[in-house]
């Protein structure tokens, strides 16, 4: 089981049902397919924000003064072998607390236009993309960048979101 704690802070753009839904469906499916526990329930935490959101807690947290499409915000930690640091787990009760994601519904919905697809496309993208870096994935260098972009394929094939 997965328990979502899901707030909409912005109104520049309709946050509707089927996003939400959408961004359930790409934390599921990520943790499905790279091989999170079935006995484990988890929690996420996502915010939705517009740019100028975005972009404060960018400022705030990485010191880069400039808005951005997703943050994620990882609790848990990972050795070189991508095995979970058991220490590292912190727990809501029963719940897993996987960590934060911040996502700009309006710098999503200018990369679909810029990209040519649809809005729920970028969004469930971006959740997946967020959701492997809370799972300690990384794409800052090789041969890490070429992993992540296979998984956030394989998980977009998966949930038939594609380009």
């Amino acid at each position: 089981m997965i328990q979502f704690i899901i707030e909409n802070e912005q109104n520049k753009l309709e946050f509707t049902p089927e996003l939400e839904e959408i961004m359930q469906k790409a934390v599921a499916t990520t943790l499905q397919t790279v091989g999170g526990d079935e006995e484990t329930d988890f929690e996420v935490s996502i915010l939705i924000t517009d740019n100028d959101g975005i972009h404060q807690i960018n400022k705030e947290t990485r010191d880069i003064d400039a808005p951005t499409d997703v943050l994620s915000f990882p609790i848990l930690e990972f050795d070189e072998d991508g095995v979970m640091i058991e220490e590292s787990g912190d727990y809501d009760g029963d719940l897993l607390l996987l960590g934060d994601i911040v996502l700009s519904l309006e710098k999503a919905k200018e990369q679909a236009e810029e990209y040519g697809h649809t809005l729920e496309r970028e969004v469930g993208f971006l959740t997946v993309h967020s959701t492997l870096h809370l799972l300690g994935f990384d794409h800052m260098e090789e041969p890490y960048t070429s992993v992540m972009r296979g998984r956030e394929k394989e998980i977009m094939d998966i949930m038939e979101l594609h380009r």
